[in-house]
């Protein structure tokens, strides 16, 4: 049996009712990472999509009330990293303080960006354009090289991080 649907005005709603519709949308969890001149610097976000096959561009989404935000905006170069299953504890990390290197294993790519080892994939990308989205800013970036391997996917739903239990 369906539950019964609840509809509404998001402006006239309790904004916490709008995130949890939000939240009905299972994502995928990446860790971004850039350089800085006072180091490495990570952010644990779901507001990841492809956006072009050819050219190969995808976008990001970071918060701008994010003390971490003005690092990403000015940042030429930086990588997603695709988390896997068993990598929880690295988006945890990342989601508490963009300094969780010390805690994982990683190493510089192009242009100093750290690149988080073991991750699904990772996509090394070179910023083409910014947006403004409203509380946030759309990022989008061509990507410049890809790495990847098999394994489980660390997914987030409903405010939780689980695992992907595919229907036979």
């Amino acid at each position: 049996m369906t539950a019964k649907a609840d509809s509404f005005d998001p402006h006239q709603a309790d904004p916490r009712a709008f995130r949890e519709a939000l939240g009905r949308f299972g994502t995928g969890v990446t860790v971004i990472t850039c350089a800085t001149r006072d180091g490495p610097l990570g952010i644990t976000a779901n507001s990841f999509s492809s956006l072009s096959l050819d050219p190969p561009l995808v976008l990001w989404a970071p918060a701008k009330s994010s003390a971490r935000y003005p690092h990403f905006m000015a940042a030429e170069r930086f990588a997603i990293h695709v988390m896997g299953r068993d990598q929880f504890d690295t988006c945890r990390g990342f989601a508490r303080d963009g300094d969780a290197f010390d805690r994982i294993a990683w190493e510089e790519g192009e242009g100093g960006v750290p690149l988080i080892s073991g991750s699904l994939s990772c996509f090394e990308c070179a910023t083409t354009a910014t947006h403004d989205g409203g509380d946030h800013s759309i990022i989008v970036a061509r990507v410049t090289r890809v790495t990847t391997r098999a394994g489980e996917p660390l997914l987030f739903f409903g405010g939780a991080y689980g695992t992907f239990d595919p229907a036979s």
